[in-house]
């Protein structure tokens, strides 16, 4: 076989995987009382299959290396304080999607002094000691920022930035299968990964997810606007320098104002819930 005959082999599936790259429009979320409408291009690189494996693979290895270095669930009741509000929360996704209550819902508590929390998609959530402790969290509060991560999943923030990674990626994955260096599953579990785990969200993602966040927990019977004041201790506790949970949740005036606004907006919710 001729060489450039095995380079043409060699690039058939980045051909295969270039003309799927046309995104179409879509609404994965319905839009709930807060009107979370934007319409999102997903392109058909990423399944929402393998995003739910890739976070189950990299939840399951935070989780053994927490468990490692004796991190993992150590403070039994805070534990089951978080457990509590997230079961809360959980049955309110339906609001945004039907078949959200139905994910494999993992909820674990890691001690490290890191201000943190984050789910993954298909509902892996962690929230670190460092969050609960340096705040002083309120169960209001902390419904507020575990709504805020949910929000993330829901919207699949994070298959939406894979796919937007992939597609910037593909020039350089191309020249890297065709000359027989590349794989191309394995660079698409690492781009997964990568999303998942490290890439900052952008601010309209941020903005769906606060105004999902505060709906959620309107429903569930927590104070929506306990989202201000978290706001509030989170931009006084990193001084000149924010937290890294911060970092990709900025906090400033016109975002506060809209976390303010819309929790007043879901207020009739939190009332419902409460009456019940």
């Amino acid at each position: 076989m001729s060489a450039l005959r095995k380079i043409s082999r060699r690039a058939a599936p980045v051909l295969a995987l270039a003309a799927l790259c046309a995104c179409q429009s879509v609404q994965t979320t319905q839009s709930g009382v807060v009107g979370v409408d934007r319409k999102q291009s997903m392109s058909f690189l990423v399944s929402e299959a393998d995003m739910e494996k890739s976070a189950t693979q990299a939840y399951a290895q935070v989780l053994s290396d927490a468990k490692k270095k004796n991190q993992l669930d150590q403070d039994p009741a805070q534990v089951a304080r978080v457990r509590t509000i997230a079961n809360r929360l959980i049955p309110s996704t339906a609001a945004f999607r039907s078949d959200a209550p139905g994910w494999k819902w993992e909820v674990n508590v890691i001690t490290s002094s890191e201000v943190n929390a984050w789910c993954m998609p298909g509902g892996k959530i962690a929230v670190y000691t460092g969050l609960i402790n340096s705040l002083k969290i309120t169960d209001d509060e902390l419904a507020a920022v575990m709504g805020h991560e949910i929000g993330h999943a829901l919207r699949e923030h994070g298959r939406e930035r894979a796919s937007e990674q992939m597609v910037q990626n593909l020039g350089a994955q191309a020249v890297g299968i065709a000359l027989g260096i590349g794989d191309l599953g394995a660079q698409l579990t690492q781009t997964v990964l990568n999303v998942t785990m490290s890439l900052p969200h952008s601010r309209t993602q941020e903005t769906e997810a606060d105004r999902i966040g505060v709906e959620l927990a309107a429903r569930s019977g927590y104070d929506p606007r306990a989202a201000v004041s978290l706001w509030q201790k989170m931009g006084k506790l990193g001084g000149s320098k924010p937290p890294e949970w911060l970092s990709t949740h900025p906090s400033d005036q016109t975002r506060t104002r809209d976390v303010e606004s819309y929790a007043e907006r879901v207020m009739p919710l939190y009332e419902g819930a409460r009456a019940r």
